[in-house]
């Protein structure tokens, strides 16, 4: 039999990787993918045994001992050691996670609209949308849409099935139109919430008294993304600061809404940049209910129309290591999916991701044909989220948003959470 175990563990270990393999009673350490190597590898060793290096459980690093505890004291170094984790063994750790807060098959849909697109003042170098090129990128500036036309846009997204209908307008800031535009906003907000669906919005910076009217609307939540890392972020825009970014989401936060907010990857940043953007987020003071993971979709004209667009993989190790650190965040798969495959996007819900964007337009860049999504959904066994489902994440003034609701919106309430009821229950390049 000794004589015959490296021929037979050759043929029953043919195509594995490297790691660990149990046959007839043995341990196998496979240390390359060919199975003829691996086999010239073969050690009989104990099942008991510990593996070489492995050490015992004190040993291992907090976030391994703690899997799946909420914590906002992470370091930057816990969050690289998570994000470096060989692949197969983060994936499968976030999976873990996710599955100790969320349903895996349930997967939310949402839809964005551009309500008022170009001319915006700042200089993202990703967007299409910035004034400062226009004329490269061919983007006009358009008059904020009407309400009946938002609203009926509204309806046709909730009769396709999404739960969750989101707005986004190129300013930099409510402070820099009208009344009457800001006045309108609100009032979409409020009439899209009678129809049942979570509201978002995506407006630039708010002041703390602008949050409160939102949130009087009936506001579920505001989108804010930081886009990258404090230290990289002056390469993606100079028109505000990292700060500023900051301000808007704590009075989000301060006024009852939740919050959503994640990044883009694609933008010329190392990995570094992309730890340090997960490490801000999950070192807020509260984790953000919504962390959307955007992959750059690269618009001609723009700055960055060059840059190499992540893999699927690239935001496979994002969704993943967003899952460990923010446990209970919904982490929601954005813009880019159109350059992944079903599998790709497979393995991204397996990491923990549980909402996609669907229809064929995410403000002004291209998107999943929806007929498309309803067939990987069938493939993959997903089902969709419905609205309001419990948003555990967030602190208490998010959760308990029913309280300055309109009174004639949807009674299930605006964030979720455990004063919402809980009964029926990013983004894109947006600013």
């Amino acid at each position: 039999m000794a004589m015959m175990l490296p021929s037979l563990a050759s043929a029953a270990l043919r195509g594995l990787g490297a790691g660990r393999a149990t046959w007839a009673g043995v341990v196998v350490r496979c240390r390359e993918f060919s199975g003829t190597a691996c086999a010239a590898h073969v050690q009989p060793v104990q099942e008991d045994a510990p593996e070489a290096g492995q050490g015992s459980a004190a040993e291992k690093p907090r976030w391994q001992r703690e899997l799946g505890a909420v914590r906002t004291d992470w370091t930057r170094e816990e969050v690289a050691e998570v994000y470096n984790t060989p692949m197969l063994e983060l994936i499968y750790n976030a999976a873990s996670v996710h599955r100790m807060y969320n349903d895996p098959s349930m997967v939310q849909r949402c839809t964005l609209l551009s309500i008022k697109t170009g001319g915006c003042p700042e200089n993202c170098g990703y967007c299409s949308q910035s004034s400062h090129w226009s004329k490269e990128t061919g983007t006009k500036a358009e008059k904020l849409m009407g309400l009946e036309e938002v609203y009926e846009a509204a309806v046709r997204a909730k009769a396709a099935g999404s739960t969750r209908f989101c707005m986004g307008a190129a300013w930099r800031g409510p402070s820099q139109v009208g009344k009457g535009q800001w006045e309108r906003v609100l009032e979409m907000v409020t009439r899209i919430r009678g129809l049942g669906m979570e509201v978002c919005t995506t407006l630039g910076m708010l002041s703390p008294e602008q949050a409160q009217q939102l949130r009087q609307a009936g506001l579920t939540a505001y989108n804010h993304n930081l886009d990258t890392s404090p230290e990289y972020y002056e390469k993606v825009t100079t028109t505000r600061k990292y700060e500023d970014r900051l301000a808007t989401l704590e009075a989000v936060r301060q006024a009852g809404i939740s919050v959503c907010a994640g990044g883009i990857i694609g933008l010329g940043e190392q990995e570094l940049d992309r730890v340090g953007l997960l490490h801000q987020l999950a070192t807020l003071p509260a984790h953000p209910e919504s962390v959307p993971i955007n992959a750059l979709v690269a618009v001609k004209g723009t700055p960055m129309q060059d840059n190499e667009a992540p893999t699927g993989l690239d935001v496979a190790r994002c969704v993943a290591t967003a899952r460990i650190i923010m446990p209970r965040t919904v982490v929601r798969l954005s813009a880019g999916r159109m350059n992944f495959s079903f599998a790709d996007q497979a393995l991204c819900f397996m990491a923990g991701a549980n909402s996609i964007f669907d229809g064929d337009k995410l403000l002004t860049t291209p998107n999943n044909d929806r007929n498309e999504d309803l067939k990987m959904f069938d493939m993959l066994g997903l089902k969709s989220r419905p609205a309001f489902v419990d948003y555990p994440s967030g602190n208490d003034s998010s959760r308990a948003f029913t309280e300055a609701a309109p009174a004639h919106t949807h009674a299930s309430g605006g964030c979720g959470g455990s004063s919402c009821g809980g009964q029926e229950r990013a983004h894109a390049h947006a600013n």
